[in-house]
């Protein structure tokens, strides 16, 4: 029993022990919280005065720094303000010193307008009085001349009407020669350029082929027996076999250079094979005009593809390859349309016009050579009408007919292709003639010019295609000069054979000297 108590007393103990322990422990705890707030609290009110001083010090700093800046504001306005003041009182004196001036020149100007007014009645007084005078005079005048005022003012119209029309004259006359100097010098500058640019070439023209044998045993196989193998070749092709004691060559011979190619590769084909008997040579004459057709469109294309033009129908392809076999004066006409595309190109580029349709027209100008032994009339008309009928443009049409002057020229065209065709034909070197015969012909020229009364001297120049005549002046007037130019190209027509035509240029020159001594 005093055990239970004992336990029990010791168990109470032991609560309010622990009682006590938990109250104290509660008490220190508030205190020490306690102590932190304070310590907290105390660092707030710290850290707040800092702030505070520091923003005092900051917007002291910015109130410091606007002062400062508001005083320079004020300060640059305040000169700004006194420079414009001073400006303004600069420009005040000038407007005071200007207002002076314009008073004073008013006051001049009333005094100039008063003297103009006396003036002005001074004259219309002196006008008044002249008026009478040249009435008195005028009076007089008709009285002395038997004219009336309206007479005299006719005459004197029609006198000055007179003069301004030989003024005009003189002065259109004088605009036309230098409009004709400065033509002349164009077109001689674009012909100079269009021949300097070029540098064409020229084919000798023939009328036989040679054709070269291995051996002269050949000769014999190519007449046959009694003949009949060259009569075959000669039916065949429709050319001349002429076999002489020329060595191991057999001469072809024809007006037709077609033809005369045709039998040259079917002679030369013959010869290689070996076989020439009737049946073979029909066989390769068919043969070599097939060649001789392919060899004529390669042609035409060729110059075509050469001057840069397409769209040109197949049949004038083919009449232009034909130009291949073709010949004028020595000269080839296929190298001579090309030739003559290539100037007309370029003179059509240098006066800016269509340089394409200028080579086209040219290209084709001759293309009636290619028919001219078929066809009766001009190659320039038959060629007009081939290209109409292949569907060529009407301007292509009318200078490939005006080339020659036969028809009217309708376009600028016309004239370049005839231009053209001329310097092709004409420049040296282009076609070969007889020596003998062409200077036949200067002297001819020379001689009919010297013939004439009043000429001191003449010069065949430009070919044979050009007489200059020097004449004395003294003898021969303007008027004169014209005339012998025209009666010595009568004679010329008359005398001498030539081809194209011939320029007669009658020159009148006078000239005196002195000498200082």
């Amino acid at each position: 029993m005093t055990a239970a108590l004992a336990f029990v007393f010791l168990g109470i103990l032991l609560v309010l022990l622990m009682m006590l322990w938990r109250r104290f422990s509660k008490r220190e705890r508030m205190r020490r919280l306690d102590e932190e707030s304070r310590r907290i609290v105390d660092d707030a009110h710290r850290r707040s005065e800092a702030l505070l001083e520091e923003s005092r010090l900051k917007a002291e700093k910015l109130l410091l720094q606007v002062r400062t800046e508001h005083e320079q504001l004020v300060q640059k306005e305040k000169a700004d303000l006194q420079a414009i003041e001073k400006r303004l009182l600069a420009r005040e004196e000038a407007i005071d010193v200007r207002t002076v001036t314009l008073e004073s020149r008013s006051a001049d100007i009333g005094k100039q307008e008063q003297s103009l007014l006396d003036r002005k009645q001074e004259l219309a007084a002196e006008a008044a009085r002249v008026a009478e005078l040249a009435l008195q005079a005028r009076m007089a005048l008709e009285e002395v001349a038997g004219l009336t005022r309206e007479e005299a003012k006719r005459a004197l119209i029609e006198e000055v009407s007179a003069e301004a029309k030989r003024e005009v004259a003189r002065r259109v006359r004088l605009v036309e020669e230098q409009a004709r100097e400065e033509a002349d010098r164009r077109a001689k500058k674009i012909i100079a350029v269009a021949i300097e640019r070029l540098a064409g070439e020229f084919v000798t023209e023939r009328t036989v082929s040679v054709v070269h044998l291995p051996s002269d045993d050949m000769k014999g196989r190519i007449i046959g027996r009694e003949g009949r193998n060259i009569r075959a070749i000669e039916a065949a092709t429709g050319v001349d076999l002429i076999i002489d004691d020329t060595p191991e060559a057999v001469v072809v011979s024809c007006h037709s250079p077609i033809r005369r190619e045709i039998a040259r590769i079917a002679l030369e084909r013959l010869i290689a094979d070996g076989r020439i008997h009737p049946g073979r040579i029909e066989e390769l004459v068919d043969k070599a005009k097939l060649e001789v057709d392919e060899r004529v469109r390669e042609a035409g294309q060729h110059a075509l593809f050469e001057v840069g033009i397409h769209g040109v129908h197949p049949e004038l392809v083919r009449l232009l390859g034909l130009l291949k076999y073709r010949y004028s004066y020595a000269q080839n006409v296929l190298a001579h349309s090309v030739e003559t595309a290539f100037i007309c190109g370029m003179m059509a580029a240098e006066l800016g016009i269509n340089e394409k349709e200028a080579k086209r027209a040219a290209l084709l100008h001759d293309i009636g050579k290619a028919l001219s032994h078929e066809i009766e009339g001009s190659h320039a008309i038959i060629g007009a009408d081939v290209a109409r009928k292949y569907g060529e443009s009407a301007k292509i049409v009318n200078a490939i007919a005006a080339h020659h002057e036969e028809v009217k020229a309708e376009t600028i065209l016309a004239p370049l292709v005839d231009a053209a065709d001329a310097i092709s034909g004409a420049r040296p070197g282009a076609r070969r003639e007889v020596l003998e015969s062409y200077v036949r012909r200067l002297e001819d020229l020379e001689r009919i010019s010297n013939a004439f009364r009043g000429v001191e001297k003449s010069f065949a120049v430009q070919a044979g295609r050009e007489v200059r005549i020097l004449v004395e002046p003294g003898k021969v007037s303007d008027d004169q000069a014209a005339a012998l130019a025209r009666d010595v190209a009568r004679k010329i027509e008359s005398e001498v054979t030539y081809p194209g035509h011939i320029k007669v240029t009658v020159i009148r020159e006078l000239r005196t000297s002195d000498y200082a001594r």
